[in-house]
């Protein structure tokens, strides 16, 4: 089987180092991909560092990838060699159940294989993910990156983008509403484009009086320092949404406070339980909902990068070489990228 150099953790307290791994030979369905860009998660460092007690050593991280085709399998007929492509978070499903039958492959029922420590539906190998050089992908799974799309800035769409762009879209914001972002790292960042684009009047929720004229630069009308309790008290009842991209534990209450009658309130960035608990009054006597959103299904994935190429969207990224990619992760851990790291593959490659 091909080899592909690569970097991977051997353990939770390795941090990331070389590695050579083998990619499969093509199957009918499949497209290999020369890697060129990768973005680096927060949930890659999750994974690297076992924090969810769940990977499996060795673990090659990253699923924002955008690289080109260099070969199909005899039944691919929706890509051909030199186009440039992205996969992102899933790499297969099971195909028949309702949710994949209906386009939403991350909610499948016997859950997605994921790009990085999953489990191959085939051969039932641990899938390894985009910090490599070339990486083979069932055509199903696999998306065209519009050519009005710088490629490197594209690569976190396909994590970051779709995250925030699938709630939005699911949940109907619309020209005129008035939309609340928390927090303003990589997830907040993409969730104010998106609302802007849809038409919504943003407002972004930070903690630090330093991020306001930040958020303001990236679009938003209004910032509110959510740690100062008369903006939050002059702000209550007055937001039809709130899209809530914080990672670890913090009081929603403050925030379903916030949201008028039938508001929603959407997580897509805590996977723990939430702490301190909720009170029930806000959502029974509001008729408030409070939701959660994963990523996007293939079709909708596709989507946000076209929707993305026509409204000039991109992240806002700084260029990694992968040999400071163990000294990344501790400045991504302290908020410190603006806002997300993209692994050049050059530097892997012996290019850069």
């Amino acid at each position: 089987m091909p080899q592909a150099s690569a970097y991977a953790a051997q353990t939770d307290q390795s941090g990331l180092a070389p590695f050579t791994l083998e990619r499969r030979e093509l199957r009918p369905d499949d497209v290999a991909i020369d890697i060129d860009y990768c973005g680096v998660c927060h949930t890659d460092i999750h994974f690297v560092q076992n924090d969810w007690g769940m990977t499996q050593y060795p673990v090659v991280p990253g699923h924002e990838i955008v690289g080109r085709v260099t070969a199909v399998g005899d039944a691919v007929t929706g890509f051909k060699p030199g186009d440039v492509v992205g996969v992102g978070c899933m790499v297969d499903a099971c195909r028949q159940c309702e949710p994949c039958q209906e386009g939403l492959e991350q909610y499948c029922i016997e859950g997605p294989t994921l790009t990085y420590n999953g489990q191959d539906r085939h051969d039932h190998s641990i899938t390894f993910g985009g910090y490599s050089e070339a990486i083979v992908v069932s055509d199903r799974f696999v998306v065209n990156i519009p050519e009005q799309l710088d490629p490197a800035a594209a690569a976190p769409l396909l994590c970051a983008g779709i995250t925030t762009y699938s709630p939005l879209r699911h949940y109907g914001v619309k020209a005129g509403d008035k939309v609340g972002v928390i927090g303003m790292g990589g997830l907040g960042h993409m969730g104010i484009k998106f609302a802007k684009a849809l038409g919504a009047e943003v407002t972004v929720f930070t903690r630090s009086e330093n991020k306001v004229d930040e958020a303001k630069s990236q679009g938003a009308e209004h910032v509110i320092v959510s740690t100062d309790e008369a903006q939050m008290e002059a702000a209550a009842g007055s937001f039809d949404f709130m899209l809530d991209t914080v990672p670890v534990q913090h009081d929603l209450n403050p925030y379903l406070a916030l949201l008028r009658h039938d508001g929603t309130h959407i997580l897509v960035g805590l996977v723990e339980p939430i702490e301190p608990a909720l009170h029930a009054g806000s959502l029974i006597f509001g008729r408030r909902v409070l939701a959660g959103s994963l990523i996007g299904g293939m079709p909708e994935t596709q989507e946000v990068l076209d929707f993305c190429a026509k409204h000039n969207i991109t992240c806002d990224v700084e260029m990694l070489d992968i040999h400071n990619i163990n000294a990344a992760y501790e400045r991504v851990k302290q908020g410190d990228v603006k806002y997300r790291f993209v692994i050049d593959m050059a530097t892997l490659k012996g290019n850069g």
